[in-house]
């Protein structure tokens, strides 16, 4: 069975572990990982334990199998990881809707994602999922200490129509 729920501090290990591996996964077929390999894992420790209040997981039979987060509780989703065990199950695309749900709830109407440009994968899934290809640039990613290209995604989430004022006279 599916849940969704806020995340819990003592769970930050956990929660930095499931994003390593996520990542080493991401960043299997562009390379360069070895490099990179401790200083994703000290960030992604980091954010855990410091950021989890900002993090919603899915889990499978109770056991965490992916996050995300919204580290300025806006609406960019900053973090978003399934564990490569439980991929194809359907928890990538709960664990999305929720995120949407809560964007929309905070009174944003779109939701703006960013990964890896060569991460084909998480690509496509955002396309799958509504989301369409807004930017891409080349950055400096002090979190891992290296230039990393990116692609920004969006999707909207609340009709213009809705918000505009005399709509539906």
């Amino acid at each position: 069975m599916i849940s969704i729920r806020n995340a819990r501090g003592d769970e930050a290990e956990i929660l930095a572990a499931i994003g390593l591996r996520a990542w080493e996964k991401a960043m299997s077929p562009i390379g360069g990982m070895d490099a990179m390999r401790e200083n994703a894992r000290a960030a992604f420790r980091n954010f855990t334990r410091s950021s989890w209040l900002t993090i919603t997981v899915v889990e499978q039979g109770g056991s965490l199998a992916g996050w995300a987060a919204r580290e300025g509780l806006d609406e960019l989703i900053s973090d978003f990881w399934i564990d490569p065990a439980f991929k194809g199950q359907g928890l990538g695309r709960t664990l999305l809707q929720e995120v949407e749900r809560q964007i929309v709830q905070q009174g944003f109407e779109l939701a703006r994602v960013a990964t890896h440009a060569r991460n084909a994968e998480a690509i496509g899934f955002f396309q799958k999922n509504g989301y369409a290809v807004n930017w891409l640039s080349v950055a400096y990613s002090p979190k891992i200490d290296n230039d990393v290209q990116s692609v920004g995604l969006l999707k909207q989430l609340v009709d213009a129509e809705e918000n505009v004022y005399g709509a539906g006279l």
